[in-house]
């Protein structure tokens, strides 16, 4: 049952209408710009430049395009903002470029053969290098703004048989330990010393700290559909992870601890979804019907249905989290700008009294005898 807000906290709204370089595999958006990687290896770079003609909205235009060396599969891009970096895995491969550049940055030591990466999700949420210049339009939640040495991040290499962690700067790539693990992630996300790894049949837990792994839950409950149903891992706090798992008839959605234990309520979606996203204290997951559900994470209901856009034969529709937020041109509010006349004095007290009350339209008595403290020559502006 749609339990709707008065005022939905979600509009759909277009920002690159085309891309012909090649099918889009993933996308990612900060502040001004959007970074697009494509199943032909490309990369491309918009930017949003503003519009010569006043009346009209501006736009993201192509700003660069490039070829990844291995010319193959852009798989994942992750934006790390504190240190104007970018992650890209492709062929098994992580590669590291700057950003708002994308400059590939030389790796002696290239780290091959991986099934899974997962950066510490609390340090995505550190604020932007000062060189980046970001404009949210997303309410996140709060995580630690953990500072370290150089603003070094943390991220975890999952590969056949290990799991092997890592420190990112800007200046390099270092190895730190690794631990013992099984073959098959499809999917992880770390949160401070929690690693939540998903294979093709349950999702496991690892306290990085310890070393210790334990089983939470199965991602289908239906013998014989493991391998058919993507697992969804999101990291809802820094210590509680939201797991989706499929019954045979709908979805159930968990929130569960580093620890394994259960909070909250749980969520239900009558197919199981093909994205899942979390813009705190939303969470928006796209159903195989196209349509796409916005639910509260407090209180576990839906409170927004919305459309997914039709892309034509072929398309392929998902949904991405931008943790740092993004620029997205809007007219919505552009009917509800006008000019408002604004006496000026030279009094700097009464002056923003005067402000105050002209702007909000309260002509009372107080305003009145103000006005009449003034010289009767006074100035005004339009804003």
């Amino acid at each position: 049952m749609v339990n709707p807000l008065e005022v939905p906290p979600y509009l759909l709204q277009p920002l690159i209408p085309s891309i012909t370089a090649g099918t889009v595999t993933c996308a990612q958006a900060l502040g001004s710009e959007i970074y697009v990687g494509c199943s032909n290896g490309e990369l491309l770079r918009y930017a949003l430049h503003p519009d010569a003609d006043p009346t009209k909205l501006d736009a993201y235009a192509l700003l660069s395009q490039q070829s990844h060396p291995s010319g193959k599969q852009i798989d994942e891009l992750i934006l790390v903002p504190c240190i104007a970096r970018a992650l890209i895995l492709c062929d098994r491969q992580v590669h590291i470029y700057t950003l708002p550049s994308l400059d590939l940055v030389p790796n002696p030591k290239p780290v091959r053969n991986i099934e899974a990466l997962a950066v510490d999700h609390n340090h995505l949420q550190r604020p932007a290098a000062t060189s980046l210049t970001t404009r949210s339009t997303s309410t996140s939640i709060n995580f630690p703004a953990e500072r370290g040495k150089n603003d070094a991040i943390d991220l975890c290499v999952i590969k056949r048989s290990t799991i092997a962690m890592y420190s990112l700067s800007e200046e390099k790539l270092t190895f730190t330990r690794e631990i013992p693990f099984r073959p098959g992630a499809l999917r992880a996300q770390r949160s401070g010393r929690h690693l939540c790894v998903a294979t093709a049949d349950i999702y496991s837990v690892i306290d990085l700290a310890t070393a210790q792994m334990f089983e939470l839950l199965p991602v289908t409950q239906v013998e014989g559909t493991a391998g058919t149903i993507k697992p969804h891992i999101i990291v809802i706090s820094p210590s509680e992870f939201l797991l989706l798992s499929w019954t045979g008839g709908s979805t159930l959605g968990l929130f569960i601890t580093g620890e394994g234990d259960p909070v909250r309520g749980t969520l239900e979606w009558p197919a199981h979804p093909v994205s899942v996203c979390l813009d705190f204290p939303y969470l928006t997951t796209l159903l195989p019907n196209g349509t796409i559900e916005v639910h509260s994470v407090e209180t576990q209901t839906i409170i927004q249905v919305i459309p997914a856009p039709n892309f034509g034969e072929g398309g392929r529709p998902g949904l991405v989290s931008c943790l740092a937020g993004y620029a997205a041109p809007s007219s919505e509010r552009g009917d509800k700008m006008k000019k408002v006349k604004v006496g000026l004095v030279r009094s700097g007290k009464v002056g923003l009294e005067m402000v105050d009350k002209k702007v909000h339209g309260d002509q009372n008595e107080k305003t009145e005898e103000v006005e009449k403290e003034k010289d009767a020559d006074v100035p005004s502006v339009s804003i």
